[in-house]
């Protein structure tokens, strides 16, 4: 076929060649007026023919209709790459309490029932599915025993996302936006299995359920949920929503999954109990929420990042060294040490200070802290009194508090 030129007005053409492969290639043209693409354009989506739908991400594009750069995922240490608490060590929580960071173990049973831990080994059976998805790590559940869970009880994991973060979703109001929650989990339990997704005072809730196919087996699932038009959602510093992964939860806190209900509800009905099997595993890692109803690639930060987003909640500064110099003050008495902690990013809310075997010192005589009295925190920075109970110092003496073991440490707590 010969090739056909298209003269413009006053100067220019534009030569149309067909391809040297065998059949019948069609090219239609838009139906509206515009500018088509081409691998020299510079206005993209929004200055061509193409003034909706998605763009493939190898071409640049997001994979979805949003358009969305940039936090696209608003899962912090969705990876399960961080954890300044416990650094890789199993805790078993007898209480609700933060694990790795930004995750919540939810229990209010009598009585360790489950552990948690930030595994980042690759020994688990079939680990190559997980590390070729680009996961070094994950955050392991093991059941502690064979447990009936009772009515009214919660065994779950999740993570609050601050209003600030979800406020674009428009949750509450007659725009809200559809949102697609996809994560990789492995089990040695099969069936279904449930969570929710809710708002952030837990006054309403979508339950939500997967289905486990193999045992001991990396799978990805994908749950695309509309957004609420209902309630009232946070668009603060507060809790937005809330993401859970029940692995033993009551009836009073299990409903119907796919539908909003006006009920603080953290799983789905007749899902699989994980600590109902004494040794059971239930492995997550891979977890984004995003913009949009199709699940796209995750969402890789460099770690500088994902660790300093962690860090506007909880900050442990642990350096790992007896003797370690962690802040300098000034003595206000003969025992207690004054000291202005600078905040790594600014946190939340003004954060909540502890200690684990730290001492003062003026540089000839130290002593460790016995408790921490007045603090005065703003979100940057702090005024904390460091007490400790032999006088060896006077007012107005230069000091510094220091580590007395590689295990101490000083933490900021700011979590929702």
């Amino acid at each position: 076929m010969a090739d056909i030129v298209v003269n413009g007005n006053t100067s220019g053409a534009v030569t149309l060649s067909a391809p040297a492969v065998a059949g019948t290639v069609t090219v239609t043209l838009p139906s509206t007026t515009g500018t088509m693409l081409t691998t020299a354009s510079t206005t993209g989506i929004s200055g061509s023919a193409i003034s909706s739908g998605t763009v493939a991400e190898a071409y640049g594009g997001t994979g979805t209709s949003t358009g969305y750069y940039g936090f696209k995922n608003r899962i912090i240490n969705g990876a399960m790459v961080i954890d300044q608490r416990n650094a890789g060590a199993s805790v078993s929580p007898v209480a609700s309490g933060y694990t790795l960071d930004r995750w919540q173990a939810v229990m209010n049973a009598t009585g360790a029932k489950y552990s948690v831990q930030q595994t980042p080994s690759a020994t688990e059976s079939g680990f190559a599915t997980r590390v070729g998805a680009g996961f070094q790590s994950y955050l392991a559940v093991t059941s502690l025993s064979a447990y009936t869970v009772g009515a009214g009880e919660i065994m779950a994991v999740q993570q609050i996302v601050e209003g600030f973060n979800i406020a674009d979703l428009a949750f509450g109001t007659a725009n809200a936006k559809t949102v697609t929650l996809s994560f990789w989990v492995y089990s040695s339990l099969t069936g279904t299995f449930g969570g929710a997704i809710r708002q952030g005072s837990g006054a309403r809730s979508y339950p939500y359920s997967y289905t486990i196919n193999a045992a001991n087996t990396w799978e990805q699932k994908t749950i695309t949920i509309a957004g609420d038009t209902s309630g009232t959602y946070a668009s603060g510093n507060t809790a937005g929503l809330i993401i859970s992964w029940g692995f033993g939860v009551g009836s009073t806190f299990s409903g119907t999954a796919g539908a909003w209900s006006g009920s603080n509800l953290v799983s789905s009905t007749g899902a699989t109990s994980v600590v109902g099997t004494n040794g059971a595993t239930f492995y997550i890692t891979g977890v984004q929420l995003e913009k949009g109803s199709t699940a796209t690639s995750f969402d890789y930060k460099a770690y500088t990042t994902e660790f300093q987003l962690c860090q506007r909640y909880y900050f442990k500064n642990i350096p790992g060294v007896a003797g370690s110099n962690v802040a300098t003050g000034v003595f206000n008495g003969t025992t207690n040490l004054v000291i202005t902690p600078i905040l790594p990013v600014p946190m939340r809310v003004a954060p909540t200070m502890t200690q684990l075997t730290m001492s003062v010192a003026n540089g000839v005589t130290g002593n460790p802290v016995t408790s921490i009295g007045t603090q005065a925190f703003g979100v940057n920075s702090g005024l904390v009194v460091m007490n400790n109970t032999v006088a060896s110092y006077a007012t107005g003496q230069a000091g510094y508090l220091f580590t007395q073991a590689t295990s101490s440490y000083v933490d900021f707590f700011a979590e929702i």
